[in-house]
């Protein structure tokens, strides 16, 4: 009879150890992730400023007129039209692009890979010229 009850004590035990891993295992695979994505956002939140491109979270772009620390609000101004948003409602703060930086090499020379590549061309098209004109006289 103390075999068959030992026997149980230790059944008990192994389903608790199941249950203990499988707690462990949906920390580090659900809460510890979502907790690390949250400070995150949480940073992203609070380093904003005057003058930063934003995106809401209904897609809506614009750029940051004013904040308002008391009621956690901020005004964006969407191509002259000012509207205002809960700060919660800001999904990301997007870089402010560079304009790219204009050549200063003059576009109207050709290199010589140019040259080379148009004369190709010009070769290939003379050569489906030729192909349809003899398909047509036939």
């Amino acid at each position: 009879m103390n075999l068959l009850a030992a026997k149980g004590s230790s059944g008990n035990m192994m389903i608790l150890v199941f249950f203990v891993i499988m707690i462990v295992l949906m920390y580090f695979t659900m809460w510890r992730p979502q907790k690390k994505q949250q400070e995150q956002r949480q940073k992203m939140l609070s380093e904003l400023k005057v003058g930063d491109p934003i995106v809401t979270i209904g897609g809506l772009h614009g750029v940051i007129d004013t904040i308002n620390d008391e009621d956690k609000t901020m005004v964006l101004d969407c191509d002259g039209i000012y509207l205002t948003f809960s700060r919660s409602a800001i999904r990301a703060a997007n870089p402010k692009t560079v304009a790219p930086v204009a050549s200063t090499k003059p576009t109207t020379e050709k290199s010589q890979s140019d040259v080379t590549s148009e004369a190709k061309a010009s070769e290939v098209e003379k050569d489906q010229t030729s192909d349809t004109e003899t398909s047509q006289s036939n």
